[in-house]
């Protein structure tokens, strides 16, 4: 074992451990918060303007891809007022399709080029292979990479080797800014993801992120507020900000809503921004948009009136 290897045990095990009932009770409390209706209408528009609106299956097409890259920079063209989404997430070989589409817009609509990488979802690759995925995605145009850890050496105690790896991603990545995803439904613990959350952050990572969206459970309100709790703590430590994804479950306003309150309170206003906090999600967008119709219109649409992501 190495001095640092050494170090970074002490320095992970030595963080305080989580107390799992008062940070459920918190996230539970916090859920059930009400707002007014002004500002439920600016949540919403900031929600939206959070949204990485993601496609990641097997079956994505570039005609899907452009699909969606338009929807991103008009979630709703009837109506010119609503916001653009942050980013649209695919795999690296869609990259090129995503640009393609943004570029008709003349990179006016703001919307980033987000892909997955390092062998998603699983992180199941030799390291040279995972960083010629990265630079093949930031080749192809991508603005953010969405990087896996290696979930089986972070749970055997081979934090360096995950250091490391976040180090070497972080360096392929150049310019492009580095989200980098825990998988918490595997790491079994909120110690486990504050350790994870110190340990990215320490790595250079500029987001933290819940989940791929392929493994269940995904982002949760406790976890995320104990990853929020991480990032508040490290801006306490070393003066950085970096940003929080939850992804994968979110799928209604109600519950987006929930997770902006959460914001709010533990991180606090500063993280109020698609700079340092976003939705991984598909679905979640349409509810968004059915909800800002109602209180702009008075009427729902209903879900038939977006189309399908």
């Amino acid at each position: 074992m190495t001095s640092t290897d050494a170090s970074l045990r002490r320095f992970l095990h030595g963080l305080p451990g989580v107390d799992q009932v008062g940070v459920e009770q918190r996230a539970a409390g916090l859920g059930t918060r009400s707002i007014k209706t002004s500002a439920k209408d600016f949540a919403i528009d900031l929600a939206i303007g959070m949204v990485d609106l993601t496609t990641l299956e097997g079956s994505d097409t570039p005609g899907k891809v452009r699909a969606l890259a338009a929807k991103a920079m008009r979630p709703d063209p009837a109506d010119p007022t609503c916001p653009p989404v942050a980013a649209v997430c695919v795999y690296p070989d869609m990259v090129p399709f995503v640009k393609e589409a943004l570029s008709r817009s003349g990179g006016s609509s703001g919307v980033r080029i987000a892909s997955v990488a390092t062998a998603f979802p699983s992180g199941r690759a030799a390291r040279d292979v995972k960083l010629a995925d990265v630079e093949d995605a930031v080749d192809a145009g991508a603005d953010e990479i969405d990087m896996v850890i290696d979930r089986g050496a972070f749970l055997s105690g081979r934090y360096l080797q995950v250091y490391e790896e976040i180090v070497a991603v972080r360096q392929a990545c150049g310019s492009a800014h580095l989200k980098v995803i825990f998988e918490t439904g595997e790491l079994q613990t909120y110690d486990n993801v504050r350790r994870a959350s110190w340990l990215a952050m320490l790595a250079g990572g500029h987001f933290i992120k819940t989940s791929t969206g392929k493994v269940q459970p995904a982002a949760t309100l406790p976890v995320t507020l104990v990853m929020l709790e991480a990032v508040r703590d490290f801006r306490d430590v070393t003066g950085q900000m970096v940003g929080v994804k939850p992804a994968g479950g979110i799928r209604s306003s109600k519950d987006a809503i929930k997770y902006l309150v959460t914001v709010n309170e533990i991180a606090g206003p500063d993280w109020l921004h698609p700079d340092w906090f976003r939705f991984g999600a598909s679905t979640l967008l349409n509810d968004l948009l059915m909800q800002r119709t109602k209180m702009t219109t008075g009427r729902y649409s209903g879900p038939d009136y977006f189309t399908l992501d």
